[in-house]
């Protein structure tokens, strides 16, 4: 084993607010069969961690629990199995089980992705669980005729991390996409970075201005990671036979739905994670690569607002939960 035997990483012990993460020193054992040690470059910091810090996840792990999702670095060392990483391997990841928050971690190698010479590894930290999302939405989260060139999407929190990556790519791909935001500045931000329209959403009623925007016919899918406040005005948004995709709930859960209504507006609602699509290493990869593909063509640029310290964390995650941010937030280990 190269390097120490234990490491510096964040630790939760109970759920609760950003006093409750701990810098801790953990060890670090070899890899067992199928697993690696990653030594990490740089890490991504993303609104699901506040979501299993706090206990709230539909899905939250017992504590204690480490943190952290995302991640770029180097392989240290593999365990028998591991055919497709070797030691000295550039990578990058998003995938379970948490345990980014950290200087190197051992961990599954089935969704540790090789990460091309021409991809920066804190370019890679902002951009793999974001720029999986965004791919996954675009790619897979279509209506039931598809989506086509020319076709209006709306998509909520435009100037975050997932949103400036699918404002950028919405517009690779010809769509007109139609941002929401809470500032003129994000507004601002969402149209330089490829959105064809920009509400901000605490001066004007979304829902009537997406009207106007199509004409009155609607969009042909709503990207929703907002949640509860925005939930019902997005599947109002949706023309006939339209989509709307839940994908988050930043301002909290959304409401029981009622089927009947559905019925009589003629649209279809999803509720999708990044993981569903993660179902094999193939597949795995095959998202990376097109991410890679784009982010390597110049179509799409992560954008990194603000870098923290492992010793900051607790003022990165005040900075995630206040909405106050736009881009992406990365983590250095050191």
């Amino acid at each position: 084993m190269i390097g120490p035997a234990s490491v510096r990483a964040v630790q939760v012990t109970r759920f609760g607010g950003s006093d409750e993460l701990h810098i801790v020193r953990l060890p670090l054992r070899p890899p067992a069969p199928g697993e690696i040690v990653v030594r990490h470059e740089w890490i991504g910091l993303n609104y699901t961690d506040v979501y299993q810090r706090s206990g709230v996840h539909p899905l939250s792990f017992a504590v204690p629990l480490r943190l952290g999702m995302e991640a770029s670095g180097v392989v240290e060392s593999t365990g028998d199995g591991v055919s497709h990483l070797r030691p000295g391997d550039r990578v990058a990841y998003a995938c379970h089980p948490p345990g980014s928050y950290a200087e190197a971690r051992t961990m599954p190698a089935r969704d540790v992705c090789r990460l091309p010479d021409a991809i920066a590894f804190d370019t890679a930290a902002a951009m793999m669980l974001k720029g999986m999302t965004a791919h996954y939405l675009l790619k897979r989260c279509r209506p039931p005729d598809g989506l086509r060139a020319g076709d209006p999407v709306l998509f909520h929190a435009a100037a975050g991390g997932v949103g400036l990556i699918v404002c950028q790519w919405a517009r690779h791909l010809g769509l007109e996409l139609i941002a929401t935001a809470g500032s003129d500045e994000k507004c601002a931000l969402a149209l330089a970075h490829g959105a064809a329209h920009a509400i901000n959403y605490r001066r004007e009623d979304f829902v009537a201005r997406v009207r106007e925007i199509t004409g009155g016919e609607g969009v042909a899918a709503a990207y929703d990671a907002v949640g509860r406040d925005t939930w019902d005005g997005s599947v109002a948004c949706l023309r006939r036979f339209g989509l709307a995709v839940s994908f988050g709930m930043a301002s909290g859960p959304v409401p029981p739905l009622d089927i009947a209504a559905l019925g009589r507006h003629a649209v279809y609602v999803t509720r999708q994670s990044l993981f569903n699509f993660m179902f094999s290493r193939k597949a795995t990869q095959a998202m990376a690569d097109d991410l890679f593909d784009v982010v390597a063509s110049g179509a799409v640029r992560a954008q990194i607002s603000r870098r923290f310290a492992l010793d900051e964390i607790r003022a990165a995650h005040d900075a995630l939960e206040s909405r106050s941010s736009t881009g992406s937030m990365i983590l250095s280990p050191r």
